[in-house]
C-alpha cells in the first residue's frame, strides 16, 4: 500500500537539519503548539506542513520537531501571550558558537526562536495526514 507509512527523521549534523529544514518550508505553527522542556533540557513544536518529500506536494501531515539536549531559548517579536497566533516556519539554521549549538528558528515577519543546545539531536515525526 503506497502512502501508508509515516515519517521520521533524525538529525544530528549540520546537512541533517538541512532536509528537515526543507522538508518543513512554509509549515504552520501556533504559539499553543510550541513547549520547552527545560528540566528535561527538550523543545518541542507542533506543525502543520507539506508533504515535500513525494509527488503528492499538496497533501498536509501534522508533525511533531524535537529538538533534545536544550540549554535555553529565546525569542523575537513573537508575542506569546497570544496561543492563537501562528507562524510560518521558513528556515532551520545552525551555527557553531563556542563548542555549543545556536539552532535559529526562522519565521515569517522577522520573527524567531533561538536555541542554544549542547549536541545537534533533532527529530522530525509525521503524526497524522490531514485531508482537506
Amino acid at each position: 500500500m503506497v502512502g501508508q507509512y509515516l515519517k521520521k527523521i533524525i538529525a544530528k549534523s549540520t546537512d541533517d537539519l538541512q532536509f528537515i529544514s526543507a522538508c518543513c518550508y512554509k509549515a504552520k505553527v501556533k504559539i499553543s503548539d510550541i513547549k520547552y522542556l527545560p528540566i528535561n533540557k527538550i523543545f518541542i513544536i507542533s506543525l502543520e506542513r507539506y508533504n515535500r518529500e513525494t509527488e503528492e506536494k499538496k497533501n498536509k501531515i501534522n508533525s511533531i520537531i524535537k529538538f533534545e539536549f536544550i540549554e535555553s531559548t529565546k525569542s523575537k517579536k513573537i508575542d506569546q501571550n497570544n496561543p492563537d497566533l501562528i507562524l510560518e516556519l521558513l528556515a532551520i539554521n545552525i551555527f557553531k558558537k563556542n563548542f555549543k549549538y545556536e539552532i535559529a528558528l526562522l519565521f515569517s515577519n522577522n520573527k524567531i526562536i533561538n536555541l542554544n543546545a549542547e549536541v545537534i539531536e533533532i527529530t522530525l515525526e509525521d503524526q497524522i495526514k490531514i485531508n482537506d
